[in-house]
């Protein structure tokens, strides 16, 4: 809606990962390599771990966009699976045919023949599961087990566990001592400093075709404090910060706007007596 106003190709702050706009703060440089490292290896687990929001999702779209084309790549959304219902879904999204998909032995026997056939090919195999703190030690064991598939030299199937801070603490429990043993490369993701949010907000703004800031000084200390350099919550606040903006005929963003904005999207209850709402602004124009 404001895009044409402040004269941008589309919407800077959309939360969805985009990596096209994703900005190289050091954090996110430091996890892609070590994501990269660990894939460089012979196998085995590497961990991308973070609170929500600080842009786990876009670091892992960012290595596997650019990741060879004769890797097989598996995607699991949803791990909150038993046993053979994740042996289903990966045998699924490695496009592996199966008459009986209900046998554990049959899975594991399928999953096995395509791994070693991929590597007879030349051809590699990787399985990136997101939200992997929701995994049971059941459905980690799994994962484990799959590891266990190699050659004298290589593990045929290297994975990468996608989580909130909770799956490290999964990971110390004594039943899944193994498979802690099994990760060759980990790293936690942090939210972003003051300087940084400035920095990102600028680099998606210039993204989408903006020629000017839009965000005042005080506006990004207001965004900071709010949003405690969690790139999601910026997204929503400056988002709806700039909405504001366009609703009051402005050409920037103060303070101001941000407070409104994070008592729209946080309940955060201001400074100033009255409540700003979009919603308010917008009915009465219609009246």
């Amino acid at each position: 809606m404001y895009l044409e106003y402040f004269q941008l190709n589309e919407e800077p702050f959309n939360i969805a990962p985009n990596p096209n706009l994703m900005y190289p703060s050091q954090r996110h440089q430091e996890a892609i390599a070590y994501l990269q490292y660990g894939l460089r290896g012979n196998g085995g687990f590497v961990m991308l771990t973070g609170e929500v929001g600080t842009g786990k999702t876009m670091v892992s779209r960012a290595v596997l966009a650019d990741l060879p084309d004769d890797l097989h790549v598996a995607y699991v959304l949803n791990p909150t699976l038993n046993r053979i219902q994740l042996l289903q879904t990966v045998c699924e999204a490695f496009q592996i045919k199966l008459d009986e998909t209900s046998d554990h032995k049959k899975l594991s026997d399928a999953l096995q023949s395509f791994l070693v056939t991929s590597h007879e090919k030349g051809e590699s195999c990787l399985l990136v599961v997101d939200e992997a703190q929701l995994l049971d030690f059941e459905a980690l064991e799994q994962l484990r087990l799959f590891t266990n598939i190699e050659t004298n030299d290589k593990k045929l199937l290297q994975i990468i566990l996608i989580g909130q801070p909770e799956l490290q603490e999964k990971l110390m429990k004594r039943e899944l001592r193994q498979l802690a043993q099994r990760i060759t490369a980990r790293y936690h993701l942090l939210p972003l400093t003051e300087q940084e949010t400035l920095e990102y907000i600028n680099h998606r703004l210039q993204s989408v075709g903006s020629v000017r800031p839009l965000f005042d000084k005080k506006a990004i200390k207001a965004l900071f404090k709010y949003s405690k350099g969690t790139p999601r919550l910026i997204n929503l606040l400056a988002d709806r910060a700039l909405m504001g903006a366009f609703a009051q005929g402005k050409f920037f963003v103060d303070s101001k706007l941000v407070k409104f904005a994070s008592s729209e999207i946080l309940g955060i209850v201001n400074e100033t007596k009255s409540r700003w709402s979009f919603l308010s602004f917008f009915k009465g124009n219609k009246a």
